[in-house]
């Protein structure tokens, strides 16, 4: 097959995960603010889409993070094919569609990486992996972020129920924290497209390095940030509603006051991260964050056993995505018929998978009306009012 025409369709699939990145991750900005009312959900997944496009235009560290530290090419490194790339896409995208069939906020950077790997151990070896990039700037942030977003949204729900705490007869105020949603879910979009949309942009430029179209060592170009950005963008358009449903519906429960906290913790993190490179899971974050914020409620309980659930999706993404990538690197092995066999393989899935969605379909009108255990990490148990001073005094009487 001519270099040129692989090199195209690796960069059409790239995009095509870029969508599938945006749709996916639609829910961890705006889950929370159609769910408390804040948004209609309409205009909150348009208003991630324009952040998220913007966004993408802000920074490239996590792209070069992508294109020239996970996986060695260039000199003193293995030259790796368009061929395994491709592979690893399949991977990546398969995965991340069944998980958002199964209504899964699983990460869609880990789904890439895993691909990613797995399909250059099969066409490379192990050798071309750099395993010390890969757990400085993928499973550590992926340990310690959610952690540090949980503890700020912790603090943050607490200082702002001490902020507005209730008086007797007297409006607290905490209604006000629906309009701030709006402000903090939208840094989130935007925060975002400053990471997410970076891992593409970072697959296409390590494709057009191994093709030769591109020096070793250099960042995205232009046209391929604009590209980036624009996919991502219809994505999040598109509304991920599955996802949404399973956070959003789940969320419900949750305050505005606490919605904002872990929305804000969510954003901080994804933007800190953006700027060291680090190639973070916005879904492991904004989780986190939730979790944080239902601890720092009083008469909120974690719901430790959904959370475990949703963390056992997080651990196995990595693996099961590694694993796909490795299958269909092995038939390209075979060259370009075993190409041609992994893309008419992959359309058939991907169609099989939109096919049975269809069957169950979820779509803005319908996203958060019925409840998802998956979904409802946080359980916030009502607190009982002090009754007035009148009432205890009949009461002592």
């Amino acid at each position: 097959m001519d270099l040129t025409l692989i090199v195209v369709l690796v960069i059409v699939l790239a995009l095509i995960f870029d969508f599938t990145n945006g749709f996916h991750d639609t829910a961890n900005a705006m889950a929370t603010p159609i769910a408390t009312g804040a948004m209609r959900p309409k205009v909150a997944v348009t208003v991630a889409a324009i952040l998220n496009l913007v966004g993408a235009f802000l920074s490239t560290e996590v792209a070069k993070t992508v294109s020239g530290g996970i996986i060695k090419e260039g000199p003193g490194g293995i030259q790796i094919t368009p061929e395994i790339i491709f592979a690893g896409l399949i991977g990546a995208i398969v995965w991340n569609l069944i998980t958002w069939l199964k209504g899964l906020p699983s990460s869609s950077s880990h789904a890439l990486f895993g691909g990613l790997i797995g399909a250059t151990i099969i066409g490379a070896g192990f050798q071309a992996v750099d395993y010390m990039v890969v757990v400085e700037k993928v499973v550590l942030p992926a340990l310690i972020a959610p952690l540090i977003a949980g503890l700020v949204a912790y603090t943050a729900t607490k200082l702002a129920y001490a902020i507005t705490r209730r008086e007797l007869n007297k409006p607290d105020g905490r209604g006000g924290f629906r309009y701030a949603q709006i402000f903090s879910s939208s840094l989130v979009a935007l925060a975002h497209g400053t990471n997410d949309a970076q891992k593409t942009m970072g697959v296409i430029t390590l494709t057009l390095i191994a093709g030769g179209f591109q020096a070793a060592g250099s960042g995205p170009e232009f046209w391929v940030i604009a590209s980036c950005a624009l996919a991502i963008a219809i994505g999040t358009y598109s509304g991920g509603w599955r996802i949404i449903r399973t956070m959003g519906t789940g969320l419900t429960e949750v305050k505005p006051a606490q919605g904002f906290a872990a929305e804000t913790s969510t954003a901080a993190a994804i933007l800190a991260s953006s700027h060291l490179g680090f190639a973070l899971s916005t879904t492991q974050v904004a989780s986190g964050s939730v979790i944080g914020s239902g601890l720092g409620r009083r008469g909120s309980t974690v719901r430790w056993g959904t959370a475990g659930r949703i963390a056992l999706g997080w651990l196995i993404t990595l693996p099961a995505s590694a694993i796909m990538g490795a299958f269909a690197a092995g038939i390209a092995h075979f060259g370009p018929i075993g190409v041609a066999i992994d893309a008419i393989i992959g359309a058939l899935v991907i169609g099989g998978i939109f096919w049975w969605s269809r069957r169950d379909k979820v779509a803005h009108h319908n996203a958060i009306n019925d409840i998802d255990d998956a979904g409802r990490v946080v359980k916030i148990r009502k607190t009982p009012r002090k009754p007035a001073r009148k009432d205890r005094t009949k009461v002592a009487l």
